[in-house]
């Protein structure tokens, strides 16, 4: 039987592949007080969980399900797993760091469940994506801006937090692994490491995604660096795919994605938001809208996977599948062996 790695690449030398869409934005829509949150588990709590989406894996694990299906049933090839935030950094914010590989191993576990049933339904080949998010903290950055040597986080904090959400992701059935929304490369740099170590421990390679986040118009990452410079040092981890998500949207994402196509000599991921938002923190980028931007992505020929990230919708996941159908995937370039060093920017001794 063929590996995860070797049936993705096959389908995506075929057709651009689909990611899902927002996951926060269809929980919000579930409109769930605290003690919807809470569930009967946790309902003596000694602080407030409202917020805390990751917990719903483990008190409305239906509806979670339910969403993955929803996103399965309207064209998404892959999801990725409700655990943005799982992890013993993350959720200490709510007490809850003896809860990390039980949101982990059920979070994949509700994917993969809807992955079945999808599966099921029409034959096609699913993914589940282990979400691995960036956690409050950063490695690179003081978070003082009177103490800049100061760091909140160490690299082996760092690792070992995203070594027991690895775990958790892959005993219970995630198929890829998603680092994703990554603002410091040095947090990516730890999450890559513990993926490894894990892979090590197991005998056994899952396919790593990894996904940078560009803040802002200046075209850098909050830690400073261009996509190509970003690329360049993480490109050590063979990830199956590398991309951009959240923060812009795809209009203010294209030539960052068309920077990062240009030089890596793997798939490329794009998961734009719908739109930038509005005075009041929302997204108003119809699917029809967002779709024709992320159609031109697939018509230029950059991209391999295309999805959406905050304010995206089902109904945007649609109209992005169904603009991207029959369109031809992005040709991986063939990109001379040369001495590649990333700094803030990229350096290329020719």
């Amino acid at each position: 039987m063929a590996s995860t790695e070797q049936r993705f690449r096959d389908i995506a030398a075929e057709r651009i592949l689909v990611l899902d869409g927002a996951m926060g934005t269809e929980i919000q829509n579930l409109k769930l007080d605290e003690s919807g949150y809470r569930g009967e588990r946790f309902k003596s709590w000694n602080r407030d969980v409202r917020g805390n989406n990751d917990l719903l894996i483990l008190t409305q694990p239906d509806a979670v399900r339910a969403i993955h299906l929803d996103y399965f049933r309207v064209g998404s090839d892959i999801v990725e797993t409700n655990t943005f935030s799982s992890t013993s950094i993350a959720q200490a914010d709510y007490g809850m760091e003896s809860l990390v590989y039980e949101l982990n191993h059920d979070g994949a576990r509700l994917a993969r469940e809807a992955a079945d049933i999808a599966e099921k339904e029409d034959g096609r080949p699913r993914f589940v994506a282990g979400a691995i998010g960036p956690t409050n903290r950063t490695a690179s950055l003081s978070p003082d801006v009177n103490r800049p040597g100061f760091r909140a986080v160490t690299f082996d904090e760092l690792r070992d937090a995203y070594a027991e959400e690895v775990k958790g992701l892959l005993d219970g059935g995630a198929d890829l692994i998603l680092i994703e929304t990554i603002f410091d490369t040095l947090n990516a740099k730890a999450a890559i490491v513990a993926a490894e170590d894990e892979f090590t421990r197991r005998g056994e390679r899952a396919p790593i995604m990894i996904s940078g986040t560009i803040t802002d118009l200046s075209g850098r990452t909050l830690s400073g660096q261009t996509p190509e410079a970003f690329w360049y040092s993480v490109q050590h981890a063979r990830p199956l795919t590398v991309g951009l998500n959240c923060a812009l949207g795809a209009k203010e994402m294209r030539a960052h994605i068309a920077e990062i196509s240009r030089v890596a000599d793997t798939l490329v991921c794009a998961y734009p938001n719908a739109g930038l938002p509005n005075e009041f923190g929302l997204y108003d980028e119809s699917p029809e809208q967002m779709a024709a931007l992320v159609g031109e992505f697939a018509k230029a020929g950059l991209v391999n996977v295309v999805g959406g990230c905050c304010g995206s919708t089902p109904a945007h996941i649609r109209a992005v599948a169904e603009a991207v159908k029959g369109k031809k995937p992005r040709v991986i370039p063939k990109i001379p062996e040369r001495l590649r060093l990333s700094g803030l920017e990229a350096f290329e001794f020719a």
